[in-house]
């Protein structure tokens, strides 16, 4: 568990390492990276760098899968996905902030598969808040994150990237 003062920068070089070995011990090849937006965005970029992968980054947004769209408001601000390259048969390195109840994770596996059937998706999240409403688990975690029921957290970046732990408002 973390605790105390988060420093994203050894989380980051800790998740490098473990998405290296994980993309050696499952034998990836030219894994694509795709970014959630907007926090796991600015996460794969930099693991991406520091991985030095070389397939181009891509981006879901992933507004209209959520099973809460309908609840989130009137004008939620959506912006397009960017796949640089076709899913079908591509071992995907999922990247997001934060993963709590695994819906935001069911949506955007909802939407890859739109796009066509990967050979294998592997999750990659900087924080686990071990709240979990679906059966998802995340392949390299940089920490887990234990907070109160009113409490969040919230990933602000790109740069520098900070976290903000708030009461609910």
């Amino acid at each position: 568990m973390v605790s105390g003062t988060l420093s994203i920068d050894a989380l980051l070089d800790e998740m490098t390492s473990e998405a290296r070995a994980l993309i050696i011990r499952r034998d990836l090849q030219a894994p694509l990276m795709v970014g959630i937006r907007t926090g796991g965005v600015w996460l794969a970029e930099r693991l991406h760098r520091q991985l030095g992968l070389t397939a181009p980054l891509g981006v879901l947004d992933i507004s209209f899968y959520r099973d809460d769209f309908t609840q989130v408001g009137i004008n939620p601000r959506v912006q397009p996905s960017q796949l640089p390259c076709a899913t079908e048969g591509r071992d995907i390195l999922l990247v997001d902030d934060v993963i709590m109840s695994g819906r935001t994770i069911r949506a955007a596996l909802n939407e890859l598969f739109d796009y066509g059937r990967p050979a294998s998706v592997s999750l990659i999240t900087l924080l686990d808040l071990q709240r979990r409403e679906l059966p998802i688990q995340p392949d390299v975690v940089g920490g887990t994150l234990a907070l109160g029921p009113d409490q969040q957290v919230k990933l602000n970046g790109p740069d520098p990237l900070t976290l903000t732990i708030r009461q609910r408002g």
